[in-house]
């Protein structure tokens, strides 16, 4: 068995649809993200539109210009002799009077700029809010932290990670784009404001680099300037105990704003300071990240979600082989699935080429209207999570033939009843950007988990069929087993969640890796536990 390290090619494209995106939650679903396109399309039309009527302002203006300059170049040269042409002195007192009037306060300046105004604000329910632009932020922050990403190559559009010293390429996208001054000083601003120090000194550090090197420029759709930069860059320097280099950076400040006030006491106070107690540098690359409450197992899983699948020591067990499997099913004896067992403890197995490529287009087509930010269980309630970044719809059999063709395969591969409600319906879940779900159970682990309002029992088994290929990213980690498991695109993965004897399997502990490029989707089966009292059976060992 073979996985590649680093590059998966995405094949797949994607049907678009216009989806109304609720507040807040377009970074959640690459889709929405895709659907944005076609509204910077209109945009771009319309301020096509606007350019297009300025210039005609403007020629009239620069017509204007002409005209008068000509007059004085040539008529007005003896003030004296052009005055005693009632025409000429008539059109001079007209001019003065009404022409120059009616350019200075012309409103066409204002009507162009007022059309283009209403025509943004047609468009402005569709438009990112400001949730978003901190989610996505927040999502390269991940992907950051995920795959230890350096911030200056981010900024050229490259992703990298240092191996032994030098830069290496993780992957090579296809399409790319480098990053601003305004772009980094964006995401330095959002780990900032989270007091956030270890991002905001290495995006804010890259930001005010940028801007230095365009001369500090300002440009008119910029939110940030270099004095911005330099402002937040200070601080989250002094907050993580470099005070000599925030008064450096602040000194910097002086110079663009001589009389701030606020810059003027903080060189003060850091003076003080530095008097007080002997400098200390400390380098960007020992800042401390922030620790997390419920990931206790960061470690692990960011080296899984790094290697992509490749861990040659975990699939070189003997135990583990792939075949041709038909489950005893008269229905797969002429078409046997392709069978890998990826992993004895806990049960997992990969079932390659599950589903086709229509039919994983008309799930994705079929579910993209019902797609709804996914949640994770709170009590006895389900909330919305940052450790969960995607949108989930849910597909009867009703929906579309395929659901119950699906259901019918995954009962012929498992031997399990998986007819509603002893397995629950369909979820389709499109990832957003950098969209991940950290370490979690399928299983519930609480007596008030919802898991358990369909009375049927826990989740017994898990099965996951890839509905997309990514570039890079997004594989399944199971982080007690030591394994991930990177995208097969129409292939599906199967475990089991609970010993034969009903307890949790604490192995079955999993994670799906942020996607670091391109669109993933996929479809989860949960089966539950009543309903297979005869075709999974408990074993005479108590134990098992």
């Amino acid at each position: 068995m073979k996985y590649i390290a680093c590059v998966y090619l995405n094949w797949g494209l994607l049907a678009s649809a216009v989806i109304p995106v609720s507040v807040g939650e377009m970074y959640t679903s690459l889709l929405n993200v895709k659907q944005a396109i076609s509204v910077e399309r209109k945009l771009i039309d319309y301020l096509k539109t606007y350019v297009e009527h300025e210039l005609e302002r403007l020629e009239d203006i620069k017509r204007f210009y002409a005209k008068v300059s000509d007059l004085h170049t040539q008529v007005y040269k003896g003030p004296a002799a052009a005055m005693t042409n009632p025409l000429v002195a008539f059109t001079l007192i007209k001019r003065l009077h009404s022409e120059w009037l009616n350019v200075v306060y012309s409103n066409e300046a204002m009507e162009n700029s007022q059309a283009l105004r209403s025509s943004y604000e047609e468009e402005e329910a569709n438009l990112p809010k400001l949730e978003d632009l901190q989610g996505a932020a927040q999502g390269l922050m991940r992907l950051q932290d995920v795959y230890a990403l350096q911030v200056a190559s981010l900024a050229r559009g490259r992703f990298q990670r240092v191996t032994n010293g030098k830069p290496i390429d993780i992957c090579m996208p296809a399409v790319s784009v480098p990053l601003s001054g305004d772009d980094c000083f964006l995401v330095g601003k959002v780990a900032y404001e989270q007091e956030d120090y270890y991002h905001s000194v290495q995006w804010l550090e890259e930001s005010v680099r940028l801007f230095r090197g365009t001369g500090g420029g300002w440009s008119p759709e910029n939110m940030g300037t270099l004095e911005d930069a330099l402002d937040h860059l200070a601080f989250s320097h002094f907050k993580t105990g470099n005070v000599s280099y925030a008064l450096s950076l602040s000194q910097e400040l002086l110079h663009h704003d001589p009389m701030n006030g606020r810059v003027l006491q903080n060189v003060e106070k850091y003076e003080k300071l530095l008097v007080a107690t002997p400098p200390v540098s400390i380098r960007a690359d020992v800042l401390r990240r922030p620790t997390s409450n419920y990931l206790r197992t960061r470690d692990t899983y960011e080296r899984l979600c790094q290697t992509q699948g490749s861990q040659p020591m975990h699939f070189k067990n003997p135990g583990l082989f792939c075949d041709y499997f038909t489950n005893g099913s008269p229905g797969l004896l002429l078409q046997p699935v392709r069978r890998e067992v990826l992993s004895l403890q806990p049960a997992v197995v990969l079932y390659h080429d599950f589903i086709t490529d229509t039919e994983a287009e008309d799930i994705k087509r079929v579910a993209q209207q019902g797609l709804r930010r996914s949640v994770v269980a709170a009590g006895e309630k389900q909330a919305t999570a940052d450790y969960r970044i995607s949108k989930s719809a849910w597909l009867k059999d009703s929906a579309h033939s395929i659901v119950g063709k699906l259901d019918q395969r995954i009962s012929m591969l498992t031997g399990l009843n998986v007819k509603h409600p002893y397995g629950e319906y369909l979820q389709v879940v499109n990832y957003g950007i950098g969209g991940h779900y950290e370490p979690h159970f399928d299983h519930a682990t609480s007596p008030s988990s919802p898991v358990f309002k369909l009375k049927t029992g826990n989740r017994v088994a898990t099965f996951m069929i890839y509905l997309s290929s990514v570039e890079a990213g997004g594989s399944t980690a199971f982080i007690y087993a030591n394994f991930s498991v990177p995208v097969v695109e129409k292939a599906a993965i199967f475990w089991w969640n609970l010993h034969r004897n009903g307890k949790e399997d604490v192995n079955t502990l999993h994670a799906g890796c942020p996607v670091l490029i391109g669109d993933k989707w996929v479809a989860n089966k949960w089966i539950h536990e009543y309903g297979q009292e005869f075709t999974h059976r408990c074993s005479l060992n108590p134990e098992e």
